[in-house]
């Protein structure tokens, strides 16, 4: 399980000790690709509005409430997903990246814009173009805050895999230590003769328990 420290969510301290299934970690890369691919979206097709598209402006307040929704939800979570969960997450959003207030102030913009060219504003160019030069530097950002979701689904993966070993390892010593109780049960049920047959087929039981562990390691040890 991936446990984490409390950490700073804007100002409010946030207790994010939820263990992250890969699911959830899938979710969360895919919701980070989206606002990457939806902002290039919005941009593309507020130009393409702003040339009298038909429709071009519908799709760009589509994409913009999906950049939206996709930024309130990794931030803040919801029902399925943890919002920000580690250090590295909450330095990129609200430290040195500054990741959600340029994040917001992409979004401030590209709804000026498109009120703007809609409402035909004689702003309307300025506002495009400031979206415009805005386009890379808000990619790189995305970018670079996708990448620590990799990274940590990376790193979740790892302390998955050596968790799953030390389990494994720790049911390895108590079936060793079983197969000698099962051995020496043999023995004493041997010397006792008659009265011991129940106690040799309790025996008999314990080592087939154990023979059932040993291939159930074997198998998960090969998965891990």
């Amino acid at each position: 399980m991936l446990m984490t420290e409390p950490v700073k969510i804007g100002n409010k301290m946030a207790e994010a000790i939820t263990p992250l299934s890969g699911e959830v970690f899938g979710a969360l890369i895919n919701l980070s690709g989206r606002r990457r691919f939806t902002s290039q979206r919005l941009v593309l097709y507020a130009l393409l509005a702003a040339q009298g598209e038909a429709q071009a402006a519908a799709v760009a307040h589509e994409a913009l409430g999906l950049f939206r929704g996709a930024h309130i939800a990794l931030v803040n979570g919801d029902a399925k997903l943890p919002g920000i969960f580690c250090p590295e997450l909450q330095d990129a959003y609200f430290g040195s990246m500054e990741g959600d207030r340029k994040i917001l102030a992409f979004i401030a913009l590209a709804e000026r814009t498109l009120h703007a060219i809609e409402g035909g504003s004689s702003d309307a160019a300025t506002h495009l173009a400031q979206l415009v030069r805005l386009t890379t530097p808000i990619l790189d950002v995305l970018n670079r805050i996708t990448t620590i979701y990799e990274e940590q689904s990376k790193r979740h993966a790892l302390l998955m895999k050596k968790q799953l070993r030390g389990v494994i390892s720790d049911i390895e010593t108590i079936a060793k230590q079983a197969k000698m109780v099962a051995f020496n049960a043999r023995i004493v049920a041997a010397r006792a003769g008659h009265a011991g047959r129940e106690f040799a087929v309790v025996a008999g039981v314990l080592s087939t328990i154990t023979g059932e562990i040993d291939a159930m390691v074997s198998a998960a040890l090969n998965a891990a």
